[in-house]
């Protein structure tokens, strides 16, 4: 097992639980209220949950997969640190979404890499 496969299974198993507290959660639910994008929390949730399988099964082989669910939730941290900014949220609140942000746009870039050299 590879770090690529550590750190893909360690992002892969927080947006399942993420996306589920998102569908699941009276908190999250306050905290789009708060944000004033409550319309966006099921499809943030859905999508969360869907990177989050992706990772883990891409990382088995499928890298193409694996690539699409790290861009994916890499472009929702980058609109997820976005909206914490526009909050004025503290560091401390925001950072969640900024070390995800930079942790799957590398495994994206990773699995991009692979892609390319395999041709897969």
């Amino acid at each position: 097992m590879t770090i690529i496969d550590v750190l893909s299974i360690f992002s892969g198993t927080c947006f399942l639980f993420y996306g589920a507290s998102c569908l699941f959660s009276t908190h999250m639910s306050k905290e789009f209220k708060r944000f004033g994008i409550p319309q966006f929390l099921k499809l943030t949730g859905t999508l969360q949950i869907l990177g989050g399988f992706a990772l883990l099964i891409g990382c088995w082989e499928i890298p193409l997969l694996a690539f699409i669910g790290a861009a994916g939730l890499a472009l929702l941290m980058l609109l997820g640190s976005v909206v914490r900014i526009k909050m004025k949220d503290s560091f401390l609140q925001s950072s969640p979404a900024f070390i995800f942000a930079i942790l799957n746009s590398y495994l994206a870039y990773v699995y991009s890499t692979m892609i390319w050299l395999t041709g897969q």
